[in-house]
């Protein structure tokens, strides 16, 4: 079957080879027809123009002066002059007996009655030969314009003739080595089928065989072949470098100048495509057969291999639901620890706001105790002023203790809030109320180490709305102002100063003047802590704690060091409807 099927492939591509040949020599025709076209038309053109020369100098002053035998010399200048400008090789002018009268160079012979174009010219037309000057072997192509009489009984009568002698070598300079390869032969019998003009120099001169070849003018012997594809004529020859050892043969006769133009093409490109295409079609279908080889062969080891793979799969399927009840338990198990690890987390937190409630505890039993005193001694104030009959001061003593109570009640229902375990999801919280209620926990701690605190809580008029939880974020600065205190209790000067920055997200910096943050990379890190390891000063987890708390409110906390101290700046979103979940 393989066999079979190459044989059927190089069946098929030496198909195409040849019918892609066929089309692509009938392209070469096309454009060689052309080709030969203009190249025929470009040299009449050029032979025209001394035709015309002919014509015009036959009419002219001089040459009847001249015939009517006067103005020799003036003449014999004129037609120099004409010769000259047009690069003819000479100009003669001949009597009515084909004597040469005058001669510009002096080329020709000089009885010119036995010419074919002087006979011709002598019966009133435009006569026309061509062939190789005797005297210096040039080639030439002369027309001989006849010269009317104009006066009394010679008039119409032809009385000379002008005869312009073209240099065929000056006609070919212009074209020589252009593609394709074109030769003119000659077809008057006195060359016999000669190559008179063409564009490769090393053919001139050769002469047509019986056969249609051509060989060199020494009679060296040169190898010719004849070929026929498609209805197309080719030479295979190896006449030149320049010459095209396999070419498209096109000829076209020219009777008016007595030539047959003759191309050959180089079909060479034309292999070359056709070969190109036979190729593309070989590998098409030898690719073809290639898949369809292996899609065989894999379709057959498939099917051999399915066997194998159905056992397996039998056994893997086992295997699997085996770990399927094992990632089950697996996964029960994981969930349990989820919930056991966020409980110990919320534990965590919470623990972490009854250790700052036990630090603060000495200072806010003072802050309660203080009005408490206030209100015992404002009652015994009230009491006394009653008895003495001045209700007035009576009064100015009740109002205090109103206030003093409402002071008491203030502090007791931000201990509340700050102590209770919050659950509710995180909403829309004023920034600069949550500062407060930091800083009325922290105040009496604050005090009774002698911390000044810079704040200015009436420096923002309207609420800063972010997207917060209010008791974790309260737990987050009260964390960091305590931290602030404790790291200035070895040195005289203690401020804490907290600034709320306005920009698309809303920042809260509390900074302090001590030593600073010796690792800023670490501070946020479980246990990492500066203070003396054994004391109570806490075990490291409050700024962890903070940290895990700002995270969840989609924030950031970070710390560094300020040109004096260190410096706590939490970032928070602006709240918006967008981000309400």
């Amino acid at each position: 079957m393989i066999v079979l099927f190459l044989l059927a492939v190089l069946a098929i591509s030496g198909g195409v080879w040849r019918y892609g040949y066929v089309q692509a020599l009938g392209q070469l025709a096309q454009r060689g027809r052309v080709d030969l076209a203009l190249a025929t038309d470009r040299l009449t053109g050029q032979l025209q123009q001394y035709q015309q020369l002919a014509v015009l100098t036959a009419d002219h002053p001089v040459v009847r002066d001249v015939l009517a035998g006067s103005g020799l010399e003036r003449a014999e200048k004129h037609l120099l002059k004409a010769a000259d400008k047009t690069a003819a090789l000479d100009l003669v002018l001949v009597d009515q007996n084909g004597l040469v009268i005058v001669s510009a160079n002096g080329l020709t012979a000089r009885d010119l009655s036995d010419r074919s174009h002087w006979r011709r010219a002598r019966q009133g037309a435009m006569g026309e030969e061509h062939g190789i000057i005797r005297a210096t072997g040039q080639r030439s192509y002369s027309f001989a314009a006849p010269v009317f009489g104009t006066e009394g009984a010679d008039k119409g009568k032809v009385q000379g003739a002008l005869i312009v002698v073209a240099n065929i070598d000056r006609i070919e300079e212009e074209w020589r080595g252009a593609r394709p390869s074109i030769f003119f032969t000659d077809t008057n019998a006195d060359l016999g089928g000669e190559v008179f003009i063409t564009n490769r120099s090393e053919l001139l001169h050769w002469r047509r065989q019986a056969d249609g070849r051509l060989i060199p003018n020494t009679g060296a012997s040169t190898s010719f072949g004849v070929r026929n594809v498609g209805g197309y004529e080719l030479w295979l020859t190896d006449w030149s470098a320049y010459v095209p050892a396999r070419g498209l043969h096109l000829e076209q006769d020219l009777p008016a100048i007595g030539m047959r133009a003759e191309a050959l093409i180089d079909v060479d490109p034309a292999r070359r495509l056709a070969g190109l295409q036979a190729a593309v079609v070989a590998a098409v279908f030898l690719a073809f057969g290639a898949l369809s080889l292996i899609a065989t062969t894999r379709r057959d080891a498939l099917a051999q291999v399915n066997a194998v793979l159905e056992s397996r799969v039998a056994a893997r399927t086992a295997e699997l639901s085996q770990a399927n009840d094992s990632l089950r338990s697996e996964v029960a198990e994981r969930i349990a620890a989820e919930q056991a690890l966020k409980k110990a987390q919320d534990d965590l937190v919470q623990a972490g706001k009854l250790s700052a409630l036990g630090q603060m505890s000495a200072g806010i039993s003072h802050e309660l105790n203080q009005p408490l005193m206030a209100i015992r001694q404002y009652a015994e104030n009230g009491s006394a002023f009653m008895e003495r009959g001045r209700p007035e001061r009576a009064n100015e003593n009740l109002s205090r203790i109103a206030d003093m109570a409402a002071r008491m009640a203030r502090i007791i229902k931000n201990l509340r809030a700050f102590a209770r375990n919050e659950s509710e999801p995180v909403g829309q919280v004023d920034l600069v109320h949550v500062v407060n209620t930091a800083v009325e926990l922290t105040e009496a701690r604050l005090r009774a180490d002698a911390v000044t605190l810079d704040w200015d809580a009436g420096a923002t008029d309207s609420p800063l709305w972010v997207r917060a939880g209010d008791v974790r974020l309260t737990q987050v600065l009260v964390n960091l102002i305590n931290n602030a205190a404790d790291a200035m209790l070895d040195q005289e000067d203690r401020q804490v100063r907290i600034v709320i920055n306005s920009g698309q997200r809303l920042s809260v910096t509390v900074r302090d003047i001590g030593p600073g943050i010796k690792e800023p990379d670490k501070v946020f890190e479980p246990f990492y802590s500066t203070k003396t390891v054994g004391t109570s000063e806490g075990m490291g987890l409050g700024l962890s704690i903070s940290y895990g708390l700002v995270q969840s409110f989609g924030g950031r906390i970070r710390g560094s060091n300020a040109a004096t101290g260190a410096m706590f700046t939490v970032e928070l979103e602006r709240w918006t409807e967008g981000n309400a979940g």
